[in-house]
């Protein structure tokens, strides 16, 4: 039996140490079926290493299976597991690359200002690991990112327990957005009718010309569109929250997307931590820009950077540091225990996965005492701050919403071919003094201008032709397959949505809509239309663009499941292949301190195993392989055992964790495979298994339990040891010897 692979990604964090024991089951399971397991790095500090092999020994050379990946992601033969991998930021990424020099790998220091050539090309080097590398290569598809029915029906039934009331007494929380000069008014947006190349320059008051992108090539019907966050206004706007948040009394906290917008959001976020700290910042400006200290890396950035000092400036610059708070109104915190506030780091709140936490904590965030607490929330930007403001809105005024009886709703995303938004790092530049940001064709004709100020942030973003005709399509399809109400989320103020709704409403004839409830709206609107059929238990299709894919997909899933991580996320690539990805991993890094800590892991592989599913259904489709039909079939309903029979990971310690559950899955999807009648050397395989594992379930449980409550001693935190941490990982000998016998 030819074999046919499927490639599980080798990631980050909690879902990697995951895959130390859950991989070994699904390759097990598989085993002798014609579908075989591969795995490829493309973790943060695998990606590191694939970066810089001149520097390293052959047996420390890692291939660069990102671009093999990205390769094979446009080919029908692709059929790739991605779990959620790190999206660096400047930390993140300097501490891997400490973890890995410490190790003895040869790996440069990353250079924050760049003044040589020689240290400009070696962070051009570090930009291809830094924030959202890995999601554009593989992304040869658009996004169909729902619950699993299994998941849902669950749901419903045992609801999880997170939700806080919205005081009766009224809420202080409000979203605040800026009332101008933002990414949102200023964009401008066209289709090119024609194939052609551009660059990207600036032109200042003089006439000089910096060529900040030397070519773009642009395809026939390419959208394209140029957008700029004026500085002063957005200081302007941060001075004025915090005075409103002290005078309400109110916790200030700032939502942006740092990970993904790796250029245009630490700015954004070092203009807040210098509003914010300016009284102490700006008596000391000459000595922090002597020492480095860069507020886009937070306030964590700047002490960082003081240890460089004398012991007595140290504590002077400290001092004044702390005495801002007497005048500020309170932070929202990230971890109050250590005085760690919501502008410590830029990746410590990350607006996808915090502001559903604001709506699940009726309005509130943690204050310096541990006590949650009103909160003005700033989401600069109004492209989608609006949409967070209704739903608080909303909330304030209908109360709690119930994941008993809330409707679901799904997610079609535009993200193939690197569309829209976080395509566009590489086109992001802070304009340099006053005068023009221009894209122009290399002849010299221009495209789009805008005008900046010194230290505005310009971003370019695209959105191919034949990305947004499929986006449509899997829109139309998904309406059809369900008979929900379909929503595309534009808004014709917007100058990119205007041009995405002439090419929807382009497309849309191209197929049968009859019968079908096919709606645009901007995005206000959209999330109330949404808002009132959830409250009534009905279900609505989103059809939206990246970022917003983002946004919902953990906005309405954290509210109905408790996680994003239980969403189904397939993504059919445009050349016939398939992308499988198991959700967000934003409370990864939460769950391995607790293992490092405690020795118990709660992160719950159910994104992992609902992702299988389909996967398999695609390989049965692909090569006619009726096993991997039964495979698939069996698991999912194995899934559905695994949650009624409530073998999710507990949250404390010398209680069932991810290892655990695991097991279950395995005994659970063994006995399913044993009862199914459509191939006899399947089911004798599997009666013997699961027979095997249900006579050893109490000697199982009690192998893996008795590895928890102690310190887990992972080798590594960014590039563990694998040999430690398969030990870890797979601490029952019972288990390892049934599954390894397979």
């Amino acid at each position: 039996m030819t074999d046919y692979k499927i490639i599980w990604t080798q990631i980050d964090e909690a879902p990697a140490l995951a895959s130390y024991c859950l991989l070994p089951i699904f390759k097990a399971f598989t085993k002798g079926t014609g579908i075989d397991f591969e795995t490829k790095d493309i973790s943060l500090a695998g990606r590191i290493i694939a970066n810089f092999p001149e520097r390293l020994t052959e047996e420390q050379k890692i291939p660069d299976y990102l671009e093999e990946l990205g390769k094979l992601a446009k080919t029908p033969e692709a059929n790739i597991i991605k779990l959620p991998n790190i999206s660096a930021s400047i930390p993140q990424l300097q501490a891997a690359i400490k973890e890995l020099q410490e190790k003895g790998y040869d790996i440069p220091d990353y250079p924050e200002e760049a003044k040589t050539e020689e240290e400009k090309e070696l962070k051009k080097r570090f930009s291809k690991v830094l924030g959202s590398a890995v999601n554009p290569v593989l992304r040869e598809g658009n996004a169909d990112r729902r619950a699993a029915a299994s998941v849902k029906k669950f749901a419903k039934q045992h609801p999880h327990k997170m939700m806080k009331p919205w005081p009766e007494s009224g809420s202080k929380a409000r979203v605040a957005y800026m009332s101008g000069k933002d990414f949102y008014e200023t964009e401008k947006s066209v289709t090119i009718n024609e194939p052609c190349d551009v660059r990207i320059e600036f032109e200042d008051k003089d006439g000089n010309v910096e060529i900040l992108k030397e070519k773009l090539s642009l395809l026939e019907g390419e959208v394209i569109d140029a957008s700029v966050m004026n500085v002063a206004e957005l200081r302007k706007f941060y001075a004025e929250q915090i005075e409103e948040a002290k005078k309400d009394d109110v916790l200030l906290s700032l939502h942006l997307k740092a990970t993904m917008m790796k250029i245009s959001d630490p700015i954004m976020f070092g203009h807040c931590v210098s509003v914010f700290y300016k009284d102490a910042l700006e008596k000391h400006t000459d000595v922090l820009q002597e020492i480095g200290a860069n507020v886009n890396n937070g306030l964590s950035g700047v002490l960082a950077k003081l240890e460089k000092l004398p012991a007595d400036k140290k504590s002077e610059i400290e001092a004044e540091i702390n005495k801002v708070y007497e005048t500020r109104p309170d932070l929202a915190m990230v971890d109050s225990s250590k005085g760690i506030t919501n502008l410590h780091k830029p990746n410590d709140i990350i607006v996808d996965a915090s502001m559903p936490n604001v709506v699940r904590d009726g309005g509130k965030m943690w204050n310096k005492n541990d006590q949650l607490q009103d909160v003005i929330a700033m989401v600069p930007d109004r492209c989608y701050a609006t949409m967070y403001s209704e739903i608080i809105e909303d909330a304030k005024e209908k109360g709690q919403f119930n994941p008993a009886t809330m409707g679901s709703v799904s997610n079609v995303g535009l993200m193939a071919k690197k569309a829209e938004e976080y395509g566009s790092h590489d086109k992001t530049f802070e304009a340099p003094a006053e005068g023009k940001m221009k894209i122009v064709k290399l002849s010299g004709e221009s495209v789009l201008e805008q005008i900046v100020e010194k230290g505005d942030v310009f971003r370019a973003c695209q959105a191919k032709d034949e990305a947004i005709k499929d986006w449509v399509k899997l829109a139309v399809s998904r309406a059809r397959a369900t008979g929900y109400p379909t929503v595309f989320w534009l808004d014709e103020n917007r100058g990119h949505d205007a041009e995405i709704i002439k090419k929807v409403n382009m497309y849309l004839p191209d197929h049968d809509t009859t019968g079908l409830d096919i709606r645009i709206m901007k995005p206000v609107d959209a999330m109330k239309f949404t808002l009132e059929r959830v409250r009534k238990g009905l279900d609505t299709i989103s059809v939206t663009g990246n970022v917003l894919r983002d946004y919902l997909t953990d906005l309405f899933p954290i509210l109905e499941l408790g996680t994003s991580a239980r969403m189904l996320s397939i993504v059919p690539l445009l050349n016939g292949g398939g992308l499988f990805e198991t959700g967000a991993g934003g409370s990864a890094p939460k769950h391995v301190q607790q293992m490092l800590k405690e020795g118990h892991l709660r992160w719950d592989s159910l994104g992992e195993y609902c992702a299988l599913v389909p996967s398999l259904e695609l390989a049965a489709e692909k090569t006619g392989n009726p096993k991997a039909n039964i495979l698939a079939e069996t698991l999912d309903i194995a899934v559905g055992k695994y949650l009624e029979n409530e073998k999710t990971p507990s949250r404390k310690v010398n209680e069932i964790d991810n290892r655990g559950s695991s097991f279950y899955l395995a005994l659970y999807w063994a006995e399913e495979l044993s009862s199914q009648d459509k191939d006899d050397q399947m089911k004798k395989r599997f009666t013997e298994l699961a027979a095997k594992l249900r006579e050893n379930e109490a000697k199982i449980n009690e192998e893996l339990l008795a590895a928890q409550g102690a310190p887990a001693d992972l080798g590594g935190y960014f590039y563990p040891d694998q040999e430690k941490t398969e030990k870890i990982m797979r601490p029952s000998a019972t288990l390892n010897a049934i599954i390894d016998s397979m």
